[in-house]
């Protein structure tokens, strides 16, 4: 057990703070202005944490803090005469959570990752359809255009929290039938979904996931929403993001080495997330 004092670690969590509010400005300046934006806002909609529950400096397992009567009451922390460390019995009560998340991220990490879907679900979430998600932004080919991008590839989506946005019409059309159940026997690492939704593992993980990996896996997500809005049907370009065709070979090409670069990046972090999740199972 390393402990840290009240002037270690009280700069740690003003270096998290600043951190995050550099991260963060941007969104917070257009929240102020009520002014929605169809790539960034995704990590505050869809994964539902909070800027200022980012904010908070977690330090992970392992470590007490002295002088913390200010982690008092915070969820998954117990106070002793001012000391602040993580709850054994939080853990304790998370362990089936833990355990599934944990079987995830371990079979994920093992399964060899799969490079030929050029982002195709975006398509098929606006297939056949005049309800399409980001109704403010048109789609680049058109809806006809794009039916006929949808209808001429292979749909190859593994990844259920992406198909369950697909369209009816174009369910049929994936390779695959991913349900919540198989997530674990179908998730594999060349997914940016798979590869964005680390960060989604590290807030379930929150209090105990470090706060440095936890901003680790946010980066990847927001990296990994720009490609995949970028690759998507929508036209983006007054918001100055310029397309990656999917529907050209060029474009296919410059989607699959991202993909590549994304999985690369994902893989180091996929396995703290692990490590993490040993840690916080052995028996105590």
């Amino acid at each position: 057990m390393k402990t840290l004092t009240a002037t270690e670690w009280s700069s740690y969590a003003a270096d998290h703070a600043a951190r995050v509010d550099v991260l963060l400005a941007d969104h917070l300046d257009r929240r102020r202005r009520r002014e929605p934006h169809p790539v960034e806002d995704f990590l505050f909609t869809y994964y539902p944490t909070r800027p200022n529950q980012l904010r908070v400096w977690h330090p992970g397992p392992g470590v007490r803090l002295l002088d913390a009567a200010s982690y008092d009451g915070r969820r998954g922390y117990q106070v002793v005469d001012g000391t602040a460390s993580l709850d054994p019995a939080e853990i304790t009560r998370r362990s089936d959570s833990i355990t599934w998340i944990r079987r995830l991220l371990s079979a994920t990490l093992d399964r060899q990752p799969q490079f030929g879907c050029f982002g195709l679900h975006e398509w098929a979430m606006v297939y056949q359809t005049p309800d399409v998600r980001h109704d403010s932004w048109p789609l680049r080919l058109g809806a006809e255009g794009t039916d006929q991008v949808v209808e001429s590839h292979k749909i190859a989506c593994s990844h259920f929290d992406a198909f369950r946005f697909f369209t009816t019409p174009a369910r049929p059309r994936n390779v695959l039938q991913p349900t919540r159940e198989t997530q674990p026997v179908l998730e594999q690492g060349g997914c940016l979904h798979a590869n964005m939704d680390l960060y989604k593992w590290a807030t379930k993980l929150m209090p105990f996931t470090p706060s440095s990996l936890l901003l680790e896996c946010f980066e990847l997500a927001r990296d990994i929403r720009t490609l995949d809005m970028r690759a998507s049907p929508y036209d983006l370009a007054a918001l100055g993001y310029s397309p990656v065709r999917i529907e050209t070979p060029d474009g296919k090409a410059e989607y699959t080495t991202a993909q590549r670069t994304f999985a690369d990046r994902a893989r180091p972090l996929r396995h703290q997330l692990t490590t993490l999740c040993d840690e916080l199972l052995k028996p105590r």
